[in-house]
């Protein structure tokens, strides 16, 4: 399954659409006014999935993932190393890391397979990445870990 990412142009807070191969909306992105980042994720018809809310007052960057109110895991960026990003994810025993740049990531689970690739759009007026995700039933989690790591090269 892939999705295209991709942020809107002209909004006060992060937005974001995400779409499908056939470019339907599949996800809605919503930023919301708070301490640190705070994006709520929709469906296609407007119900209410989910959250990813950055945590403030700690040492690296945190981000703590919703589906609907219940805390689910968090993503963290680790200390080292320092030329190739590297992140913590503390719910199915995934793991992260991309390249210099920080464009290109794999998202890998605790047997080392594979569970998604994201690949960002150069050249683009706003924040585009293509997410290639092999299990569909992942793509809520993918969206969200991308939407983290987006935020928190923001911050």
């Amino acid at each position: 399954m892939k999705l295209l990412f991709k942020q809107r142009f002209f909004s006060w807070f992060d937005s974001y659409d995400i779409y499908d191969e056939d470019g339907n909306t599949v996800y809605t992105v919503k930023g919301q006014l708070s301490w640190g980042h705070l994006l709520n994720v929709y469906d296609a018809a407007g119900e209410y999935l989910g959250r990813v809310k950055e945590k403030v007052l700690v040492l690296l960057p945190e981000f703590e993932i919703f589906m609907g109110d219940v805390s689910i895991g968090s993503i963290k960026r680790k200390f080292l190393p320092v030329f190739r990003p590297a992140y913590s994810i503390d719910f199915n025993g995934w793991k992260a890391e991309g390249n210099f740049m920080e464009w290109d990531y794999t998202i890998t689970d605790d047997e080392s397979a594979c569970v998604a690739t994201v690949s960002k759009e150069l050249f683009r007026w706003t924040d585009t990445y293509t997410i290639d995700i092999l299990n569909p039933a992942d793509a809520l989690c993918v969206l969200m870990f991308v939407l983290a790591i987006d935020a928190e090269k923001c911050s």
